[in-house]
């Protein structure tokens, strides 16, 4: 019970600092979708307290967005992914509804939103920078992660696919689908799999996994270390998000 309390607790006070935030900036939407969380989470600390169930007359289920959606995704993976993988994880664990042709366009309005109102959300979906310091063509991260995260250099398509694998071993789903996900990622990692056409064996997936990261995670650390000074050093807010422009970009742009 107590583990569930501090659980609470923290949610709570994340939500009341979202509601500031949000309020301050004036993106009422927002600050109302997350005062209806609160209200919730309130109600459910008052009725652990009590050990009494809340007779509070109960909300209908909100509306999870497709931001949400592809936010709780990138969440459970923790690395830059495509959009198919983000959207097989969003319904896999979180019954989620979204297609990927709806994430076509997600990144620009996260973009458009961010340089009309800079920071005025708790978290953006923002690109993966290549080398180059441009987006990179169909990667989705988060703001809120550190920029060696959201950098990648020559190895981290691989580092990033093993670091996935491993946090979708991890995780089990309520109607078994996870399986399915996690044998289509482990014929793709040595070892994972001992060559039946059966469920993969979770722990084996994440020692095959880890296993190939320890080949190749220092040499990835390093070079996104780098890539992410030199982001640091010659890119604004906006560009660290969602990359600089390339002169392809520049061009499409003026022809506009």
């Amino acid at each position: 019970m107590s583990d569930r309390l501090d659980d609470l607790e923290r949610r709570i006070d994340g939500l009341r600092a979202g509601v500031r935030k949000a309020m301050r900036v004036r993106d009422g939407a927002t600050a109302r979708a997350l005062r209806a969380e609160l209200r919730t989470a309130e109600r459910e600390w008052d009725a652990l307290v009590s050990g009494e169930p809340s007779q509070a007359k109960p909300e209908p289920p909100r509306l999870v967005t497709v931001r949400e959606q592809v936010h709780q995704g990138l969440r459970l993976l923790g690395a830059p992914a495509q959009p198919r993988l983000v959207v097989a994880v969003s319904d896999v664990f979180f019954g989620g509804t979204i297609r990927s042709a709806q994430l076509t366009s997600l990144r620009r309005d996260e973009e458009r939103s961010f340089r009309s109102s800079p920071h005025g959300r708790p978290y953006y979906l923002c690109a993966a920078l290549t080398d180059r310091l441009s987006p990179a063509r169909g990667l989705l991260t988060l703001s809120t992660w550190p920029l060696e995260r959201r950098v990648v250099g020559p190895l981290s398509p691989r580092v990033d696919f093993l670091t996935c694998a491993v946090a979708v071993a991890s995780h089990e789903s309520p109607d078994g689908r996870a399986d399915r996900l996690l044998l289509r990622m482990a014929r793709n990692i040595p070892g994972a799999t001992d060559g039946t056409l059966g469920p993969p064996d979770p722990d084996r997936v994440i020692e095959a996994a880890r296993a190939e990261l320890r080949v190749h995670g220092d040499r990835d650390t390093r070079d996104r270390a780098e890539l992410a000074e030199r982001a640091a050093a010659q890119l604004g807010d906006a560009a660290r998000l969602f990359g600089a422009a390339t002169l392809s970009t520049i061009k499409k742009e003026n022809a506009k």
